[in-house]
């Protein structure tokens, strides 16, 4: 089972120890996010290519029948991507000891963490993470005491990539809902006013090998608390949606692609027509660890979030959702069991 750290915080369990799933990993049968059919097909979600000319048209309408795409030709260079699977590599291959110099505590953003997901849920999930926002140059010290200052850099140029593409990707995104770049400038400030810097958040998951995959679950059923979420992933099985008619869908995602998928203050921003869709990881038999790199894309939490309701004809399309402020949907979010969504509906 889970630790406790001296100040009182479960703590992740050293997965790569373990010869037999411990009951505090174990994931019944009826627990909700196995309440739905898993189809046997994998599905294949829209490709978009971000060099065609029609892309405004096909990422807008993925938005709004799947709430998720892949993108290809997005512009992050392939060495770049490798360099940094390799930092996230080595960083979870170091012992748990060493890790644990750099446990996620309360009034901290960055380091070791479990799934913030775990809060919600009585089981834990097979799953290790690690959050980088803006420099990781203090852990990474705790790290590699000798050795930290390349893989910074890797991870901040990938941070700083990834941040060029989704700002190209929301003014995309905006324009098919209609608004402005001056309107978005107006509703979206990405520059931190306490640091004068942009909100950058990365999570590197991990997924060690699991001698019972089938008792597990690698990240339970949620929806990401973003405008949007960018997912490299170093597998092509494991993760799903949920449709609503045939259960949960494991997707065939491309390795050449990024998975974009929805998140809440999109969905509430767009009043409904781009949705957040529920997705999980599964744990598939494999003898190695797998990974991902996740940038989430979402405003400071000093931001107002609220339905654009631009009139389409004479009649004024009615709001959903109430707005609310970035911090307060966070809270919301947790005492809804992250349904936030729900939380707002009108």
């Amino acid at each position: 089972m889970a630790e406790l750290h001296p100040i009182g915080l479960l703590t992740p369990l050293d997965l790569s120890t373990v010869e037999a799933v411990p009951d505090s990993h174990v994931w019944p049968h009826s627990d909700e996010s196995s309440q739905k059919i898993e189809s046997a097909k994998l599905v294949s979600i829209p490709v978009v290519d971000f060099n065609d000319d029609n892309v405004l048209e096909l990422i807008g309408k993925a938005c709004e029948e799947w709430g998720m795409f892949q993108l290809i030709n997005h512009g992050i260079p392939k060495t770049l991507t490798v360099e940094t699977e390799e930092v996230v590599r080595c960083l979870f291959a170091l012992p748990q000891s060493q890790k644990m110099k750099t446990l996620n505590v309360p009034g901290t953003v960055n380091g070791y963490c479990m799934a913030r997901l775990t809060k919600h849920h009585d089981k834990m999930m097979w799953h290790e993470g690690f959050n980088v926002i803006g420099s990781p140059v203090d852990d990474f010290k705790k790290l590699w005491p000798t050795d930290y200052q390349r893989f910074c850099d890797i991870m901040e140029e990938y941070q700083l990539k990834m941040k060029d593409l989704a700002d190209k990707l929301i003014s995309l995104m905006f324009k098919f809902l209609g608004i402005s770049d001056e309107e978005m400038v107006k509703k979206l400030s990405y520059i931190d006013p306490a640091t004068e810097k942009p909100h950058l958040a990365l999570r590197l998951n991990s997924y060690p090998p699991c001698p019972e995959p089938s008792k597990v679950i690698g990240l339970a059923a949620h929806t990401d608390t973003s405008l949007f979420t960018m997912l490299h992933q170093t597998r092509r099985e494991g993760l799903q949606i949920l449709n609503e008619k045939e259960g949960w869908l494991p997707l065939a995602p491309r390795s050449d692609a990024l998975i974009i998928n929805i998140g809440d203050f999109l969905q509430i921003i767009s009043n409904g027509r781009f949705s957040s869709i529920p997705h999980r990881v599964m744990i598939r038999e494999t003898e190695k660890s797998t990974m991902s790199i996740a940038y989430f894309f979402h405003p400071p939490r000093h931001l107002y979030v609220a339905p654009y309701c631009k009139p389409l004809s004479e009649t004024l399309p009615t709001p959903i959702y109430k707005g609310v402020n970035v911090k307060e949907y966070f809270l919301i979010k947790a005492q809804n069991n992250a349904n936030g969504i729900a939380a707002l509906k009108i």
